[in-house]
């Protein structure tokens, strides 16, 4: 279990002269669509709810004031003088502290994968998806006492005792959820079906013509372990080459290792379907670029955010020509099993090759801040 550090050691409080620059370099494109899914979240949250920036803490009728005022104003389209007088007026900042106290915060990507799939085991789609186990059961630490606040203990319930849920090798090899786990969709590739719960959702392509959304429901408990470190530490992938794709590539000209290699992360998520997606931790549409993962113990949920880093140039051919600044606000809703701290976040980029290119080789070191209104400003 990783205990989430102290509030006030992740978001610092900024006096109005180190605010940053406010530059949205996508013209406000998709941001009011992003707002309103995390307004929907706030809206069925209890009015007293409390979201914590840093020392500070702000009940949930507050968060939504904060929400709606930025949406209004920025629906006008403001210049860039504008917004940047309007926040420094009327909103509060707070940085992450980032890695190590340093303020940087390392960016990754992520995005939602197509896989073809069929509702029928066959030779040809014989992996399945499975969705929640029976047996996994998920136990809230706090219940018991105060000091494990925001932990929780994952496990598989024996009849007289929980103890830890079979890991990736204990599923995948030695097949303990045959016959147990409902199964939503069978397939074609193993590698693809691993990649699908690196992401936590994506869309199965029927052999009907039928498309279905899958969206992660829980894990069993484990670590999550990155592959992509083990094949630096094996001398197979270069640490400054390391991908999504090159990693692929190596799993599809070395078949004999595949398992193995997948292996090596003990964790394991399983999914249920949705009408519609894709859907973050907090239940809500992502907006692709406008969306993006933190550590949901540590942060808080739902709120704005704005974030200094880079973006791809990809050409038609699928090659990074260039980085370019990526300057933006965007929405805390979601969270993942390998963003943990203050010093990590993950862009969701959308679907298709381009955002697939995008996830699978972000991976760069910028500045994340939290934004909210002052409380004199609410009746402005």
């Amino acid at each position: 279990m990783h205990k989430p550090p102290a509030e006030s050691s992740v978001l610092e409080k900024l006096p109005v002269s180190e605010y940053p620059e406010f530059v949205d370099d996508t013209n406000y494109v998709n941001l009011s669509d992003s707002i309103q899914q995390s307004l929907a979240y706030l809206k069925n949250r209890p009015k007293d709810m409390k979201f914590k920036f840093g020392l500070d803490v702000y009940e949930t009728s507050h968060m939504v004031d904060s929400l709606v005022k930025f949406l209004e104003f920025t629906e006008k389209r403001p210049s860039a003088d504008e917004l940047k007088r309007y926040l420094d007026e009327n909103y509060y900042v707070y940085k992450s502290t980032g890695i190590n106290g340093s303020g940087e915060v390392l960016f990754t990507g992520y995005y939602e994968p197509f896989l073809e799939g069929s509702l029928i085991k066959s030779e040809t789609y014989k992996y399945p998806v499975y969705g929640t186990p029976p047996d996994l059961v998920s136990i809230d630490l706090s219940l018991f006492s105060p000091k494990y606040e925001g932990e929780k203990l994952t496990g598989r319930y024996t009849g007289q005792t929980v103890v830890p849920y079979y890991e990736r090798k204990e599923i995948e090899t030695g097949r303990m959820l045959e016959g147990k786990a409902p199964v939503i969709v069978w397939v074609k590739d193993a590698v693809d079906l691993f990649f699908l719960q690196i992401q936590g959702s994506g869309k199965i392509l029927l052999d009907n013509g039928e498309i279905i959304n899958i969206h992660y429901h829980a894990k069993n408990g484990h670590p999550y372990k990155a592959i992509g470190n083990l094949l630096i530490q094996k001398k197979v992938i270069p640490p400054s080459e390391i991908s999504l794709q090159r990693i692929r590539a190596y799993l599809n000209s070395n078949p004999e290792d595949v398992q193995d290699i997948l292996n090596y992360n003990p964790s394991y998520v399983f999914f249920k379907t949705e009408k519609e997606g894709p859907f973050g931790y907090l239940e809500v549409r992502l907006t692709p670029e406008r969306s993006i993962a933190l550590d949901r113990r540590i942060f808080p949920l739902a709120g704005l955010v704005y974030i200094d880093t880079v973006k791809p140039v990809i050409d038609t051919n699928g090659n990074i020509q260039e980085w370019l600044n990526n300057k933006k606000f965007v929405l805390n809703q979601d969270t993942g099993g390998a963003i943990i701290g203050s010093g990590r976040a993950d862009i969701f980029w959308g679907n298709g090759k381009h955002a697939e290119i995008a996830a699978g080789n972000m991976k760069h070191r910028g500045s994340l801040y939290f934004l909210i209104l002052k409380p004199d400003q609410n009746n402005n």
